[in-house]
C-alpha cells in the first residue's frame, strides 16, 4: 500500500507519481458538520480524479457504521481512498466507528492501492490528532456518530501531519499554534504548507 498525503487538494497540473487509475472512493465525512459544500467539493474532486485516470464514487462511512465487516469488502474493489478535509475529529470518529483502520489493514499487501487525503485526510494517517484541537473543533458531532467513539487515528506514520503551515490558508495561524504547541512537547510532527505533498511508496 502507498500513501499520499497533502495539506490542500490536488490539481490536474499537479499528479504525484503514486497515482496510476484504476478506481477511487472519495471520503467526504470530515464535512459531515458543515454539509454545505459536499456536493460543490465531491465534484471538484471527481473532475480532478478523473483527469488522472480514476473513475469516482463516494465512500460514506455512515453507511458501515452498523455493519463494519462490509468496508473491507469495499475497500478491495477499489485502488484509491481519497479523504477530504474538514474536521479531522469528526472524519477520525467516522472513521473508529466504520472499522476503516481494520479494513484498510487488509490492504497492506497490495502495491497497487493507495490511500490518500489532504488536511483532514492527512492528519488521521498519524498517531493522534494532538496540536490539532488548536485548528479544528474536537466536539463537533454529526447527527448519527456515537458519542462514545473515540477519534482514533489509523497509526500509518510516526508523526503529526499539520497541514496549512505558513500559507494563505484561514487555517494557518491556528496550524502555527499546533506546530509549536508540538515542537514544546518534543512530539514528533510534520508540517507541509499549501500546495506540498508527502508519499510514501511501501506502508
Amino acid at each position: 500500500m502507498r500513501l499520499l498525503l497533502s495539506s490542500w487538494f490536488l490539481t490536474p497540473d499537479n499528479r504525484p507519481s503514486v497515482l496510476s487509475g484504476g478506481r477511487a472512493g472519495i471520503v467526504l465525512n470530515a464535512l459531515d458538520g458543515y454539509g454545505v459544500s459536499r456536493a460543490r467539493d465531491y465534484a471538484r474532486e471527481n473532475r480532478t480524479l478523473e483527469s488522472l485516470g480514476y473513475s469516482c464514487e463516494e465512500l460514506d462511512l455512515r453507511e458501515y457504521f452498523a455493519g463494519p465487516e462490509e468496508l473491507t469488502e469495499r475497500l478491495g474493489g477499489l485502488d484509491l481512498v481519497w479523504a477530504l478535509g474538514g474536521n479531522a475529529f469528526v472524519l477520525a470518529r467516522a472513521m473508529t466507528q466504520a472499522g476503516f483502520r481494520d479494513a484498510l489493514q487488509q490492504q497492506l499487501h497490495r502495491p497497487e492501492f493507495t490511500y490518500g487525503g489532504y488536511s483532514a485526510g492527512a492528519c488521521v494517517t498519524g498517531p493522534d490528532l494532538q496540536g490539532i484541537e488548536l485548528i479544528d473543533d474536537p466536539t463537533v458531532l454529526p447527527e448519527g456518530y456515537s458519542p462514545t467513539v473515540a477519534a482514533e487515528c489509523l497509526g500509518l506514520v510516526p508523526f503529526r501531519i499539520v497541514p496549512h503551515w505558513r500559507s494563505e490558508h484561514p487555517e494557518t495561524e491556528g496550524a502555527e499554534r499546533a506546530a509549536a504547541h508540538l515542537a514544546e512537547r518534543g512530539l514528533l510532527h510534520r508540517c507541509l504548507r499549501d500546495g506540498e505533498t508527502l508519499s510514501v511508496d511501501d506502508i
